[in-house]
């Protein structure tokens, strides 16, 4: 595992982002673990966040594309602190564009923030977690009646690793139904990796009782192709 994964994971943890106990995700389902980007709350946790989503975007998709788009609201910050990393260590200046919820009709009108889209654009798509794969479905229409777009692919910070509508997981789900690349900052399977029975901060964080919980929660909810 890259050690900026590593790094990722123990920033989640001190960031509070990464928790684990007993949740109900918004799908529904109940989990040991939870991942919140809501947590990010400080201008240096933005910063240090920008630059591993800026590795993960790079290390897929390269530079050659042309805007990142966060949807609202969890996006709008992810895109600004992630360009801003791109243009500070790869030296590439990319366009962030987000989403209103509401239409603004007077002064700047549209329902875009920051950037326009414009045709013949290379879109790369930044969300927080995907756990069932239904945002995309409401973020892909609005890119798309921007103009004629190309649509690359999608960056997440944590691979929940668990089915979506089917069997599939979301992002190979996501993969297969619009045609382009998904990856995420790190996996589930990379928290469980790095964390279990290894002591982090002076604790060790996934004992075997959470390990077998997290086991079990995979059983019923882990998608086949992980």
């Amino acid at each position: 595992m890259e050690e900026y994964k590593k790094e990722f994971i123990e920033f989640m943890i001190d960031s509070e982002v990464l928790k684990f106990g007993d949740f109900v995700t918004k799908s529904g389902r109940k989990t040991p673990f939870f991942v919140n980007t809501g947590f990010y709350r400080t201008g240096t946790q933005l910063r240090r966040l920008g630059e591993y989503y800026a590795k993960a975007i790079i290390s897929t998709f390269g530079t050659d594309f042309d805007v990142l788009f966060g949807p609202a609201y969890k996006g709008i910050p992810l895109s600004v602190a992630a360009t801003m990393a791109i243009s500070e260590f790869y030296d590439t200046d990319i366009r962030y564009c987000s989403n209103r919820k509401e239409i603004k009709d007077h002064g700047d009108k549209g329902i875009l923030l920051g950037s326009p889209i414009r045709d013949h654009d290379r879109v790369v798509i930044i969300e927080d977690v995907t756990t069932a794969g239904t945002s995309i479905e409401e973020t892909l229409p609005i890119i798309r009646a921007q103009g004629d777009v190309d649509v690359l692919g999608m960056v997440v910070s944590v691979d929940r690793m668990e089915r979506g509508q089917g069997k599939k997981s979301a992002l190979k789900e996501i993969e297969e139904k619009y045609g382009f690349r998904t990856t995420a900052i790190v996996t589930m399977a990379d928290v469980v990796e790095h964390l279990y029975n290894r002591p982090c901060r002076g604790r060790v964080i996934i004992d075997d009782r959470l390990k077998e919980a997290i086991d079990a929660y995979y059983v019923q909810y882990g998608a086949e192709n992980e």
